[in-house]
């Protein structure tokens, strides 16, 4: 609805499901909904000036999601291209050991996505690591990647991410408190992935000596990755002051309650302090721009290091 038109429903549908065609036929995603929104508002009565005043009233409607899934980027970036979630997951994996291997490749993966790391590059961070537990524990390599996307999609509902912006804004809430809302649903998503990939241990091809063999061309230099300590600043300080807000309103303090921290700033100081915590201040423009390009980010890991672990 834009002044005093509304577009019937059926119009709408019927722009979206040509929005989505174009898509599935790789016309920019852009232009799909530009072109799907322009048929769906005449179809529906409006007419050409009419439908300009729509398309305006509707992207002004989603320019904050978008500064915000921008914000969002930064704290990937840094995160991905520091090495510290690659950290995070390997401490996880070693201090629970061989026996909860399953448990700990999931939540490993789930912790990285739920800091903002997205889901494919977060698979691709811990899959070195599965295919060196999955060997020693004979644990099928099916069994392992239904871990990691598992608990990549449980960590994904809980993290500051494009999905989860987009959802506290559609509904008018802070991003705060969506990621406070998804929390339980998190964990049963967790607890079904380690359950199904428990199921499918000895289901499919186990992990060869040569699988690993095939890791050592793209090996991580760990002795360079940061510590844990300073790994754990950047998402510790996002949510720390994602939350100061809501643990206000809970414990009735009112200086926090004031406190209207937006996920469009708080992102990306978290992103700021952990580099600098990292000593690694002098690349956050290298870090920005690595998630600029998000998709060509995940293309990249998947030929250096996806195709030996998808074509084995």
């Amino acid at each position: 609805m834009a002044g005093t038109v509304v577009v019937s429903w059926w119009a709408a549908l019927i722009g979206l499901a040509l929005a989505i065609i174009l898509i599935l036929k790789k016309l920019n995603p852009v232009y799909s909904l530009l072109l799907g929104a322009i048929i769906g508002s005449l179809l529906g009565g409006a007419n050409l000036l009419q439908t300009i005043n729509i398309l305006i009233a509707g992207s002004q409607s989603v320019v904050g999601t978008i500064l915000r899934v921008l914000a969002a980027g930064m704290l990937a970036g840094v995160m991905m291209e520091s090495g510290s979630a690659e950290t995070l997951a390997r401490t996880i994996v070693t201090k629970l050991g061989d026996r909860l291997a399953i448990f700990a490749l999931a939540l490993a993966t789930m912790v990285i996505t739920a800091v903002g790391v997205f889901i494919p590059v977060a698979v691709l961070i811990v899959a070195p690591i599965a295919l060196e537990a999955g060997k020693r524990m004979h644990i099928s390599k099916l069994a392992l990647l239904v871990a990691l996307s598992g608990g990549g999609k449980a960590g994904n509902i809980i993290s500051p991410n494009p999905n989860t912006i987009a959802a506290a804004k559609g509904f008018n809430v802070e991003l705060s408190q969506v990621m406070i809302a998804d929390f339980i649903p998190a964990l049963f998503g967790l607890a079904m992935a380690v359950i199904l990939a428990t199921l499918l241990k000895n289901k499919g091809s186990q992990v060869l000596d040569e699988d690993l063999e095939n890791l050592t061309a793209d090996a991580v230099d760990v002795e360079n990755l940061p510590s844990l300590g300073s790994s754990l600043v950047t998402p510790v300080v996002a949510i720390v002051l994602l939350l100061l807000n809501p643990i206000g309103s809970v414990l009735n303090i009112t200086a926090l309650t004031k406190l209207n921290l937006d996920a469009m700033y708080v992102l990306p100081i978290a992103a700021i302090i952990g580099a600098l915590a990292m000593k690694q201040g002098g690349k956050l423009r290298e870090y920005a721009k690595a998630d600029e390009s998000n998709d060509g980010r995940c293309l990249d890991l998947i030929r250096c290091r996806g195709n030996r672990w998808l074509n084995h």
